[in-house]
């Protein structure tokens, strides 16, 4: 039901979101000089942080060697559409060290496998 929260353009609107609160709050406060304005900053920066950093935890936890090394989820043919969203799709769900230690033959990592190469064969809207 809440897909769109995975999407790099989520992330995207909600920077972009942030941005706009805080140049306002910016401009306010240059305009009054009231306290309250830097509150609000100080608070939306806060918020940013806390509502992007699980988003960005996944492109800070693979380096670039790391992700070269990786075995691609198709074997050799690392050329492939489906190969490289799959890969992209690991690497935004699990850094590199949960990904070392993930039991591959649980019904957990079976399903996420499953759900993702759905997702990432269907051409839809979105």
């Amino acid at each position: 039901m809440f897909d769109f929260l995975d999407s790099d353009w989520f992330n995207i609107g909600l920077e972009v979101v942030f941005v706009l609160l805080i140049s306002y709050d910016i401009k306010k406060y240059f305009q009054t000089k009231k306290r309250e304005y830097l509150i609000n900053i100080v608070l939306t920066i806060g918020f940013a942080i806390w509502a992007l950093y699980p988003y960005y935890r996944s492109y800070i936890g693979w380096q670039e060697g790391q992700k070269k090394v990786m075995l691609s989820h198709c074997g050799d043919t690392n050329d492939t559409k489906l190969c490289s969203c799959l890969d992209e799709s690991t690497f935004k769900s699990y850094t590199y060290d949960e990904y070392i230690l993930l039991d591959k033959n649980t019904t957990d990592y079976k399903e996420w496998f499953k759900e993702t190469k759905e997702d990432c064969l269907d051409d839809g809207w979105f």
